[in-house]
C-alpha cells in the first residue's frame, strides 16, 4: 500500500487484449456480416411478393434510422414523440394560422369574456351594473330632495 493521500498509477500493471479474443472478435464479426446478407436476401423475396400491398410501408422504415434494438422491435408508445421532418418555407401554407400554448389561448379567453363582461355591464345588463344603478338613483333622489330643502330654507331666510 502506498503510503499518503494519493495513489498514484505510474508503473501499474497494463491490461492487453489477447490475441485470442481478437480472433473470436473477427469471428463473430464474420458471423454477423453473413447473417446480414442472409436477412437481405430473404427480405428481397418477401419484397417481390408483396411488392404492391407494403411498398410504401417499406420506405418509411428505410427513411427513419433505428439505433439499438429499435431496429428488432416496433416500439408502440404513445408517448414516445416521433422526429420531427423538417418542413421547407415554400411547403408552408401561409393561412395556417400559429398554434397557441394552452396558457395563452386561456389568457386570450380571459380578455374576451372580459371585454364581454365590460360591454353588458355598460349597457345595464349585468347584476353588478342593476344595482350600481339603482344606488345611483337612490342618491340622485336623496340629493334632489337635499337640494328642494336647501332652496325652500333660502326662500324662508329670503322672506324674513
Amino acid at each position: 500500500m502506498p503510503r499518503g493521500k494519493y495513489v498514484n498509477h505510474k508503473g501499474r500493471n497494463r491490461h492487453f487484449t489477447s490475441p485470442e479474443e481478437l480472433e473470436a472478435e473477427r469471428a463473430n464479426e464474420s458471423k454477423k456480416k453473413w447473417r446480414d446478407t442472409r436477412e437481405e436476401s430473404s427480405g428481397e423475396e418477401d419484397e417481390e411478393e408483396g411488392s404492391a400491398e407494403g411498398s410504401d410501408e417499406s420506405e418509411e422504415e428505410s427513411e427513419e434510422e433505428v439505433k439499438g434494438a429499435g431496429a428488432l422491435i416496433e416500439i408502440q408508445n404513445p408517448n414516445r414523440q416521433a422526429k420531427k421532418a423538417f418542413v421547407k418555407a415554400a411547403d408552408v401554407e401561409e393561412t395556417d394560422k400559429p398554434q397557441l400554448t394552452r396558457r395563452e389561448r386561456e389568457q386570450i379567453e380571459k380578455q374576451k369574456a372580459h371585454a364581454a363582461y365590460m360591454k353588458r355591464h355598460a349597457e345595464g345588463k349585468t347584476s353588478q351594473a342593476k344595482a350600481d344603478l339603482a344606488r345611483l338613483a337612490i342618491i340622485k333622489q336623496h340629493r334632489a330632495e337635499a337640494a328642494a330643502r336647501r332652496e325652500a330654507e333660502k326662500k324662508g331666510k329670503d322672506t324674513k
